[in-house]
């Protein structure tokens, strides 16, 4: 990470955003060592949970051992597999088998909504998040993420879109909590249009975020082109700074 790149955001974002939350980043590596390996959970665990550590500023990593979640390690990318029965659990459940968590309607509809849903593996042995203010050097982020309340939604949201002719710079797809922050923006950021993604909606993944957040996920391509247009953007008006007010750490 270019010092000079990672200190005009730091700058920028205080200056625009008072004392909101700074994002974290991640990228895949294989070296040890670039942050504290994530305990391999006793039982199941959610990721996000565990990203708290890193919004807190706490470097971590995770390898396919430290993931308690099937659906965190196929979205990581660490598998392809999903679950035995997905199509009940998604659905209606399986009696005496599988809880069902009623996010579609049928098996059916689960198994054709698969047919749409990307492929993922992962590019390397560990995947790094880190706070903004902790990269150095010798990280080289891919995507994003912050987790924000609607005001500062809003003003990302306006940003992403401020040099895109389509309406659409920013997407919304129905999946896990974990797959809209590391998947479908890592996908993403190959694109010739990388788009930025919302998400966090996953019910199953919303306890472990405060009620009024969400997440906005933006390849690193797509960040850096943001980062050079906040000083002509709408960030300089009246309108925004009607908002501005608002926010706090």
């Amino acid at each position: 990470m270019d010092r000079k790149i990672r200190e005009q955001f730091l700058q920028l974002w205080k200056r625009y955003f008072n004392a909101s939350p700074l994002p974290i980043a991640f990228y895949y590596t294989d070296e040890d060592g670039r942050a504290d390996v994530v305990d391999r959970p006793s039982d199941h665990r959610c990721v996000i949970a565990d990203l708290s550590k890193a919004r807190a500023g706490r470097s971590i990593c995770f390898d396919t051992e430290s993931i308690g979640c099937s659906g965190g390690k196929k979205y990581f990318g660490f598998t392809e597999a999903v679950m035995p029965n997905f199509e009940y659990f998604l659905s209606c459940g399986l009696p005496g088998k599988v809880e069902g968590e009623r996010y579609k309607k049928t098996p059916e509809l689960v198994k054709q909504a698969m047919r749409h849903f990307p492929q993922f593996e992962a590019p390397a042995r560990f995947i790094v998040f880190k706070r903004w203010d902790a990269l150095g050097a010798s990280d080289d982020p891919d995507v994003v993420i912050f987790f924000s309340p609607p005001d500062v939604l809003s003003g990302l949201f306006t940003l992403t879109n401020f040099d895109e002719e389509e309406p659409n710079g920013v997407f919304a797809p129905f999946c896990a909590g974990c797959a809209s922050i590391v998947q479908y923006p890592y996908l993403e950021k190959d694109t010739n249009r990388p788009r930025a993604v919302l998400g966090l909606f996953d019910v199953s993944a919303r306890p472990w975020v405060p009620g009024e957040v969400l997440t906005f996920s933006v390849p690193m391509k797509k960040f850096l082109r943001m980062v050079q247009n906040m000083e002509e953007s709408f960030l300089t008006t009246a309108s925004w700074n009607k908002v501005k007010r608002r926010l706090k750490g």
